[in-house]
């Protein structure tokens, strides 16, 4: 039986959406056995008894297991799905709070940017745990890494070595869903080719029945009504020539030419503070979960989703062939992006794995975006790996929407006082190395 842990499985919907994508497969649902782990008691209960639900629902004979204890989840497991979030609500928070004191507004902040760098401080060592253990108990298993900033995440994985690791994120076919339906065409019709990094991926190609479509997408966002769902993904592609792969909520933050000019937030209905609302919402959610999970309320049908991880699981174990968007390291598959750094790219899953793909040069412009981002990642990821503390402010110096709106002292006491809210889960970083100069 193929063993899947799910580490962090008290993230209930998307616990639930994973388990119940596979249990679509005929060949799989009696097969697999799954091992949810949390280290949250209350959330793991939740999750074991929805789970429990949708396995009996499917009619599937598949075995689900609950434990607070990492290793035994792991043990003999033949695929690893972190979902992790170190901190919680309460460091979340932090990383809006704190940036605005200083008058740096972020919208989503767990990706990129000042809230991106301390998510990595915070995520990086607790995953590179994981692999630890990993190399002990499954040392052939595959992590299938979710948790965000994922770009940093995976780029330490693969730095510290030890474990085959791809990371997983849906925005691209996410995307491609959203331009089908701008374009007016059906979805399985479109046709696209995307390269980047995580959250900055582009659509390279966009084309239907051998058309290329951004034409018909620049008329597109001439028409009000479409313009409004997409406003800062369109304003891109008017200057820079190519639709980007994350939200506009997302992308305000990760350029310097939205969030600190006023009149644009208004004009561009800019949702400061977004992920914020998000997480009330998911405690909200989370409660109504509870009633699922003690059969007070009833089992929301499931519909297999867009999210990558069961066709990798599906393709390793039957040998059929699928094509997937993954995080991976760069070994010149994106020519004109930095040797080493993680990238995301088309990659062929079947019995050998996850295999990515080349994809070549970037438009120039494109790149440049991406270098700018790659340039923090690769500081933060050191931060971590060697316990440098003057490379969390250059990091953060070198951020640019930060870089935008404050000066270089700003910047620095606004990492300061980051650094000190977030001790509980930084004394790796604090207790030694260097600080900033």
């Amino acid at each position: 039986m193929p063993k899947v842990a799910l580490i962090g499985a008290g993230s209930v919907v998307f616990a639930n959406n994973l388990v119940g994508d596979l249990l679509t497969y005929p060949q799989l649902k009696d097969e697999l056995e799954f091992s949810l782990m949390d280290i949250d008691p209350d959330r793991l209960e939740v999750a074991h008894g929805y789970i429990r639900r949708r396995v009996d629902a499917a009619g599937a004979g598949a075995r689900v297991e609950a434990t607070l204890n990492l290793e035994e989840s792991l043990r003999g497991a033949d695929y690893v799905v972190n979902m992790i979030q170190v901190g919680g609500l309460e460091s979340t928070l932090i990383d809006f709070d704190i940036p605005e004191k200083y008058g740096l507004q972020q919208t989503i902040a767990d990706t990129h940017g000042i809230g991106g760098v301390f998510r990595a401080l915070r995520t990086i060592p607790a995953v590179l745990e994981i692999c630890r253990r990993m190399e002990e108990l499954c040392p052939e298993s595959l992590l299938i890494n979710y948790s965000n900033p994922m770009a940093m995440v995976v780029w330490a994985v693969y730095r510290a070595g030890g474990v085959k690791v791809v990371g997983l994120c849906h925005s691209i076919p996410l995307t491609a869903l959203m331009l089908a339906n701008y374009l007016d065409l059906p979805f399985p019709e479109l046709r696209y080719r995307a390269a980047g990094t995580n959250h900055l991926c582009w659509f390279l190609e966009l084309r239907h029945r051998g058309r290329d479509l951004y034409p018909d997408l620049h008329r597109a966002a001439q028409d009000p009504m479409t313009y409004s769902w997409d406003r800062v993904r369109f304003e891109i592609m008017k200057r820079f020539g190519y639709f980007v792969s994350e939200s506009s909520e997302h992308m305000a933050e990760y350029v310097p030419y939205f969030i600190p000019h006023r009149e644009l937030v208004e004009k561009l209905h800019i949702p400061l503070r977004e992920y914020v609302h998000r997480c009330y919402q998911q405690d909200e959610e989370f409660e109504r979960n509870r009633k699922v999970a003690r059969g007070e309320a009833e089992l929301p049908e499931h519909y297999r989703t867009l999210e990558y991880a069961a066709p990798i699981i599906w393709a390793m174990e039957s040998g059929e062939p699928a094509l997937i968007y993954g995080n991976v390291e760069n070994r010149g598959l994106i020519s004109n992006l930095p040797y080493g750094c993680c990238v995301e790219v088309p990659c062929l899953v079947d019995g050998n794995g996850v295999q990515p793909l080349y994809a070549g040069e970037l438009p120039p412009q494109l790149a440049a975006i991406n270098r700018a981002h790659i340039s923090v990642q690769e500081l933060a990821v050191q931060a971590v790996l060697e316990k440098r503390r003057d490379y969390v402010y250059y990091a953060c110096q070198l951020d640019p929407l930060a870089a935008s709106m404050l000066t270089l002292d700003r910047i620095n006491e606004l990492v300061g006082e980051l650094l000190e809210a977030h001790r509980p889960h930084l004394d790796y970083l604090l207790a030694g190395g260097s600080g900033a100069k």
